[in-house]
């Protein structure tokens, strides 16, 4: 098990730490702010001016995609118009290349993640013309009907997930409500979606003693791309009635109630194998759930206890022998940003930057070497670099830090 990661000597926060040299051995906001241009520019570079601003993968998992998010965000963070710019014109390419991509209707791996990345840089940019394009596109993929359709097993038919189901697409809409406005997408199309989850997964829930359960390609998985920690953090976004609260609630009971004796969680229902320490799969997707568990039901300390330990899990065996965002270090990292927003606690800021200090200090030298994984996608935004930017850019303003394509 330990060589999926690195071992973590590194010194852990404690009181006696705050004024010492110590306290000032993690990268301070300027230094994060050059690392992460840096590796932008590489970034579009490799995926963009190199491929002579083609597209062949417009996703934003693995593909250029994650390169024009990459570019809002340094946007967001700086404010260079050049950034947004360059993201919308990414974008537009993208829109082109995947008109034929029905298959899915997420963020992360379908045609809404383009059309509302496109309608919040065209918003930012006070292009009202390609804001009403991509809003047209957008319900154009709304008016899917599969989305609304009801329980189906469980996880038959279109999956529930957020990689390549229906949370993935709520979650568009919600990127779009956030950075367009308020019911831009209406809880008449969002509504329906979110019913059709919830029974989804008491369907699913049957042979199980969880409220709700849902299956991708057979398995129960728990985690956050596939399964419940995913579509629980998706759902927590939108309003509830008291049934579907305690439904979710119940269902983050059941997880934390069934964890290892480690502290990590199952990849999926019944696995009884302590391995994996992924957003995908494992504490770190989960602890992050956990903390907006414990921002929706503010009275249930029981969920950032649990997120907190959790956390403890991704400090002790996160260091990855992987670069990414889904199953690698700079995902990891973000763990320690939510928390440190959830608690206030000065320790989980400290984690944040002694990860992404090792990253800074080693991340290449390891890949070289062979010791560490730079991804199958290396530059991408969920496998390689562009994620790891992302990470540096939000270090730079912790308080407003968001783990791309989940926290909002």
């Amino acid at each position: 098990m330990a060589n999926r990661y690195f071992p973590n000597t590194m010194p852990d926060y404690s009181l006696s730490l705050e004024g010492s040299e110590a306290d000032y051995s993690v990268m301070d906001p300027d230094t994060l702010l050059e690392v992460a241009m840096s590796i932008k520019d590489e970034v579009i570079q490799a995926t963009w001016i190199r491929k002579g601003r083609r597209v062949s993968d417009p996703i934003l998992y693995t593909g250029v995609l994650g390169t024009a998010f990459l570019c809002f965000k340094a946007y967001q963070i700086t404010g260079s118009k050049e950034d947004l710019t360059l993201c919308s014109e990414i974008v537009d390419s993208c829109t082109v290349a995947a008109k034929s991509l029905h298959k899915y209707v997420t963020f992360l791996c379908g045609q809404p993640g383009i059309y509302a990345l496109g309608a919040a840089a065209a918003k930012s940019s006070g292009d009202e013309q390609s804001l009403h394009r991509y809003l047209q596109l957008f319900h154009k993929v709304s008016k899917n009907q599969t989305l609304a359709v009801g329980a189906e097993e469980g996880g038959m038919g279109m999956p529930y997930e957020l990689l390549y189901g229906r949370a993935g697409f709520l979650w568009a809409a919600l990127f779009v409500n956030k950075h367009v406005g308020e019911g831009t997408i209406p809880s008449s199309t969002t509504g329906p979606i979110v019913d059709a989850i919830l029974a989804g997964g008491r369907a699913g829930a049957s042979q199980t003693q969880s409220p709700l359960m849902y299956q991708w390609h057979g398995s129960r998985y728990w985690g956050g791309a596939h399964g419940l920690a995913g579509i629980m953090h998706t759902l927590m976004h939108f309003p509830l009635n008291k049934k579907d609260e305690e439904d979710v609630k119940g269902t983050l009971r059941y997880m934390i109630a069934r964890r290892f004796p480690s502290g990590n969680y199952p990849s999926s229902e019944g696995n009884a194998t302590d391995r994996l320490v992924h957003w995908c799969h494992g504490a770190p997707g989960i602890a992050m759930t956990l903390c907006k568990a414990s921002k929706v039901f503010p009275d249930e300390m029981e969920f950032q206890h649990a997120a907190v330990e959790a956390g403890d899990v991704v400090w002790s065996r996160g260091l990855l022998r992987k670069l990414g965002l889904c199953h690698g270090i700079s995902g990891n990292t973000y763990v320690f940003l939510s928390l440190y927003q959830s608690t206030g606690g000065k320790q989980h800021l400290f984690r944040a930057q002694q990860f992404a200090t090792f990253l800074h200090k080693n991340a290449r030298t390891l890949i070289e070497s062979g010791e560490m994984h730079g991804g199958d996608h290396p530059y991408s935004l969920f496998e390689g670099l562009a994620g790891t930017a992302c990470l540096f850019f939000d270090l730079t303003k912790p308080e407003m830090a968001r783990f791309p394509a989940y926290e909002l």
